[in-house]
């Protein structure tokens, strides 16, 4: 039960019980979600993790994830045949919010990919566990947080974070929001605006006034 209920109830008791008050519904005001904006990598930092990776599986996911900005689920449940070589493009089939969406294969992951198929040679997902199936997502984790304590990363950052950091990365490229939420597959718009919250490109080109020459 939420703190707000427990309130409500109290104030209830309170009324009714204590003060014999007709019996009534009350507002209580729930408290305002604290707004916390998400962790971000620089892309120098980005760099340091994926070169910690010497796998050929673990290389290809977490490219894979960074460079498209999927969520690990969607890593998981990614099959052979959503990869579009002929148009550079991803297909995301009921992804969160039951919707399918289009993302981007860049070209540096196609060359992983094509080294990781002939190497591992997966049958149906792109990524399978050593029994077939999917592959863990644990493991994944696993992997990220391993590569992360390598290359002495200090911020708290999980799989999840690459996805953060790739939607900041791109706004910092100049890539129009509009395109920014397709790609990521939000519903409103205002999910995708917290990475101009985020975004070091222009809050680092403001002039501090203590670095007027006057001071």
């Amino acid at each position: 039960m939420e703190q707000s209920q427990l309130k409500s109830y109290g104030v209830k008791f309170y009324y009714e019980k204590v003060l014999e008050r007709p019996v009534e519904k009350y507002f209580v005001p729930r408290p305002r979600k604290e707004k916390k904006l998400p962790e971000v990598l620089s892309e120098e930092e980005v760099t340091r993790i994926l070169k910690q990776i010497n796998n050929l599986k673990h290389k290809c996911i977490i490219y894979l994830i960074y460079s498209a900005g999927l969520r690990i689920s969607e890593a998981i449940n990614l099959k052979i045949n959503e990869l579009d070589y002929s148009r550079s493009t991803i297909t995301i089939k009921q992804a969160k919010g039951k919707k399918d969406r289009i993302v981007p294969l860049s070209k540096k992951i196609k060359l992983v990919i094509n080294e990781y198929l002939n190497s591992y040679k997966p049958k149906i997902y792109l990524f399978e566990g050593q029994t077939g199936g999917t592959y863990s997502a644990k493991s994944i984790q696993n992997i990220f947080h391993s590569a992360c304590e390598k290359a002495e990363i200090k911020k708290k950052a999980t799989v999840h974070t690459l996805r953060h950091s790739f939607a900041t990365h791109l706004l910092e490229k100049g890539t129009d929001l509009r395109i920014i939420q397709e790609i990521l597959g939000h519903s409103s718009s205002k999910t995708t605006e917290i990475y101009t919250h985020v975004s070091t490109k222009t809050i680092g080109l403001v002039r501090s006034p203590l670095d007027a020459p006057d001071i």
